[in-house]
């Protein structure tokens, strides 16, 4: 084999029209004997004529995604695969189409009309709800009232966080227009409701007339990501996971699955630089010998069994016949049939006897019915007998006692019933309002609840208690009005628990806040006395400034007199010179003495200057390592104010 350059091959055409990045495609070690090329491991149904490679970048992608899914086409790949260090002017972009979808012009595409009851209190709640609970699952920190009035720069964090879930390469531009973005991700997500928003609603989300639709679509990217967290946790084989893989399996999707995996380690080996790839092979054969084992092994069963029924078939073969033991099997089978034809006729006699005894019951029966008739007939005629019978006047006077009586107690029945029937009305009213204003207080609870972030799952060691309560206003039952927790037992014992917590969360809230005040307090009296030391250096400063100008103006002063004894020296001295010429050689020693007297000055006033420069050299030093000094007070004392 050849290893003095490597070979690329372009890679086929794409059916479903993923971005592709231009990375050399490494050449298989095994050679074809047909002439045809390399055949990919899916098989030829998918392969297309091979384009003609490009002329800026002929380096073409080993990377062929199966996961035409577009939950996946982010979450199947590392997000740094198949990156060389070369240099590309080509980069793999993100699996929504953002710029483009930008500039294109606007589809005449109808959006479904959004039947959700959006407007409904409750049904807010618990999108609300929802929503918060996803973030929070997600790792984004959601306040507890965040979502009630939502502001402009929070919706745009929520909203950026959801799409950044499903696609982390998605292109969120800083310099881009947030309402363009925003239009772009739906319309990327394929929002079914993407008519009804209006993106004048963006700068004030929380308004009452576009946070409904605008809750709606957080609760419907909510709803989203839990199919989407639910498909990754299914174990589906479009997953195409190695690790769900089970040893033995005939979906083409586990195959695919492999066939991936291994082209990707290959094609790493190949960026290193390598043409063959023996262990990433061995590794493949090996999977595929794990798989086909349990087929080996149940196929060595089968040949046991096999040869287990060819000795018995043999044996079949040279033993006798087995009618002898059919014979025997079959006078022992008529044995058994005299005996259980002796058996039902004893049954059918017994059975006989037992409808006779039936038989003799009933008749027995209708005897004693007749003669109850007999009696009750002569009961009657006993009681006509009494009733013709004639009465005192104190027993017709007792009897119309007793039916007055009676008619009063029923009067007094009758009104009662109607008192009674009045109270029911009052009380079915009364029972009415009672229920509303327990549905009433039942919807300020549930409102706390969701104000103090009391709904599941609370936090530990409570996330197993669940405080929402339902009322069943139709029940039969008084003990099934309450759906939920019990409110003695639970819902009051977790309330006061909660309280107590929040109480010493309080009350340790309040101490570090004493604490703190304290520290505080120390570092504002550090920080006066370090003023008042500031002031007093800076009172120093500016009493050594005032002596550098005393000294400066005392200088240019005395070079100020210099300068005029020297001018007066210089004139003495030309006068002198005037007066030698025409007096002559007489006044040399007196020109000799005011040249010197000359010198004397001009060292002198060299002198003062050296002086002042110094003086002014000094105090500017002490100046400059003054102010470094009160800067590095300053810096160590607003570090240990931001460290406290």
């Amino acid at each position: 084999m050849e290893y003095g350059r490597r070979s690329t091959m372009q890679p086929h055409g794409d059916p479903y029209g993923n971005a592709r990045s231009n990375l050399p495609v490494p050449s298989t070690v095994k050679k074809s004997t047909h002439g045809h090329g390399r055949m990919s491991l899916a098989g030829p149904a998918m392969r297309a004529p091979y384009p003609i490679p490009p002329g800026t970048n002929p380096r073409q992608s080993l990377m062929r995604s199966q996961n035409v899914n577009p939950l996946l086409q982010s979450a199947s790949k590392p997000q740094n695969y198949g990156r060389t260090p070369m240099r590309s002017n080509n980069r793999r972009g993100s699996m929504w189409q953002g710029g483009s979808q930008g500039s294109a012009p606007p589809s005449s595409q109808t959006y479904a009309k959004d039947t959700r009851p959006l407007r409904d209190k409750s049904f807010q709640a618990k999108m609300r709800q929802d929503v918060a609970t996803f973030l929070i699952s997600t790792g984004f920190e959601v306040a507890p009232q965040m979502l009630q009035n939502i502001t402009g720069k929070d919706f745009r964090a929520v909203f950026q966080h959801l799409i950044l879930y499903f696609d982390p390469l998605w292109p969120f531009k800083p310099e881009q227009r947030f309402e363009e973005s925003f239009m772009q991700a739906l319309k990327a997500m394929k929002y079914p409701y993407l008519g009804q928003i209006d993106i004048k609603w963006l700068p004030t989300p929380a308004a009452m007339h576009s946070w409904p639709a605008l809750l709606g679509m957080l609760h419907w990217l909510v709803e989203l990501g839990r199919a989407r967290e639910h498909y990754m946790d299914s174990g589906h084989p479009t997953l195409q996971d190695p690790a769900l893989i089970p040893e033995e399996f005939n979906d083409i999707h586990h195959h695919l699955a492999l066939a991936f995996d291994h082209n990707s380690r290959a094609y790493e080996v190949f960026l290193q630089g390598q043409d063959v790839f023996p262990e990433e092979e061995k590794m493949l054969e090996e999977r595929y010998a794990r798989k086909d084992a349990q087929v080996f092994t149940d196929l060595e069963q089968l040949r046991e069994r096999l040869k287990e029924i060819h000795a018995e078939w043999e044996q079949l073969k040279k033993s006798a016949p087995p009618f002898e033991e059919l014979k025997k099997d079959n006078g022992s089978l008529r044995r058994d049939k005299l005996k259980f034809e002796e058996i039902l006729r004893r049954f059918e006699e017994r059975k006989q006897k037992w409808t006779r005894l039936v038989q003799d019951e009933k008749t027995e029966l209708e005897y004693n019915l007749a003669n109850l008739e007999k009696m009750r007939a002569e009961e009657q005629r006993l009681s006509d007998i009494v009733k013709v019978q004639n009465l005192s006047p104190e027993e017709v006077l007792r009897m119309n006692t007793e039916h007055e009586s009676l008619t009063r107690e029923v009067e007094s029945l009758k009104h009662k019933i109607a008192e009674t029937s009045q109270v029911v009305v009052r009380l079915e009213v009364s029972l009415t309002r009672k229920v509303s204003d327990a549905e009433e207080a039942l919807d300020q609870y549930t409102s706390l609840l969701s104000t103090l972030g009391l709904f599941p799952p609370l936090p530990p060691p409570l996330e197993d208690i669940d405080l929402t309560i339902d009322l069943h206003s139709a029940a039969a039952n008084p003990q099934g009005l309450l759906s939920g927790a019990d409110i003695r037992k639970v819902v009051k014992p977790t309330l006061s628990r909660i309280t107590e917590m929040k109480r010493t969360a309080h009350a340790d809230v309040e101490s570090e806040r004493i604490r703190v005040d304290d520290e505080l307090d120390q570092l504002n009296l550090e920080c006066e006395t370090i003023e008042e030391e500031v002031l007093e250096v800076m009172n120093k400063t500016n009493a050594l400034s005032d002596q550098a100008d005393e000294l400066r103006e005392a200088a240019q002063q005395e070079a100020l007199v210099s300068n005029a004894e020297a001018s007066r020296l210089e004139r003495d001295l030309a006068a002198a010179r005037t007066a030698a010429m025409a007096n002559g050689v007489g006044v040399k020693s007196r020109l000799q003495a005011l040249q010197i007297a000359y010198r004397e000055q001009v060292e002198k006033l060299n002198r003062l200057k050296e002086d002042t420069v110094r003086a002014v050299i000094k105090n500017s030093s002490d100046i400059v390592a003054f102010k470094d000094e009160v800067s590095k007070q300053l810096q160590y004392l607003r570090e240990f104010a931001e460290a406290n």
